[in-house]
């Protein structure tokens, strides 16, 4: 975005510096502050419009956020079950899943910069996961990984995290696990990815398990996590 033109900038033009005659002075100097004010005119509504369109976009993408959001909270009812007059309902969760994932997936393509679009996408990602479509849920989650949002993308990377481990890509799972134990966030603290980074390597390696789970009671003692982080230490085998 083009910046606004500060007085010291103005002071500082080579133009305006190199006239040397009074009267050849004041002509170029009139027409360069006509330029700078027309500029500056121009910036000023470029922002304003900006600024306008890109509300207007968010709202609209809240509003397709919603709706998505319905179908992805609707109601499993029994056949021959009636619906209430105005009530989405289902049959089954596939069907539901299916719907709400493609719902919440053009919300995404259509407003991707906005933050219900991103949004959405992260919730598309976990219809798929919930239809056994582990690579288009990690597909969504990736587009998100990287937002400037830092908690959805957090969260976003936590998620990709779970599936890998739960794919069989323990490696790739690790190392996020790891990298969200060094910058927490309030979605995920450090706690979480901790406790997540010592489940993956209680088999494959119980001395390093061991010593996260110790540091883990260190770190956060009299908690949930804390009793949870004890549990898992005595029940790994000892060397």
């Amino acid at each position: 975005m083009s910046q606004h033109i500060t007085r010291k900038e103005l002071k500082q033009d080579k133009f305006r510096q190199s006239i040397e005659h009074g009267a050849e002075a004041v002509i170029s100097h009139k027409a360069f502050a006509t330029v700078v004010i027309g500029l500056v005119a121009a910036i000023a509504l470029a922002a304003g419009g900006w600024r306008i369109y890109t509300e207007r976009r968010t709202v609209n993408a809240a509003a397709a956020l919603d709706e998505a959001s319905r179908v992805y909270n609707a109601r499993i009812r029994a056949a021959g079950e009636p619906a209430e007059p105005g009530e989405i309902t289902y049959l089954n969760e596939a069907l539901k899943m299916q719907d709400a994932a493609a719902k919440f997936t053009a919300v995404g393509d259509k407003y991707p910069s906005t933050n219900p679009g991103q949004l959405a996408r992260y919730y598309a990602a976990l219809c798929y996961e919930s239809l056994e479509r582990p690579n288009q849920a990690l597909e969504s989650l990736k587009k998100i990984s990287g937002s400037s949002d830092k908690e959805l993308a957090a969260l976003a990377q936590y998620q990709s995290a779970t599936i890998y481990a739960r794919t069989g890509k323990t490696d790739d799972a690790v190392m996020i696990y790891r990298a969200l134990s060094e910058k927490p966030s309030a979605f995920v603290p450090r706690s979480l990815a901790l406790l997540e980074l010592a489940a993956l390597l209680r088999s494959r390696n119980p001395k390093e398990a061991a010593n996260i789970y110790a540091q883990i009671k260190k770190e956060f003692p009299d908690t949930a996590v804390a009793e949870e982080a004890e549990r898992n230490l005595e029940a790994l085998p000892q060397s």
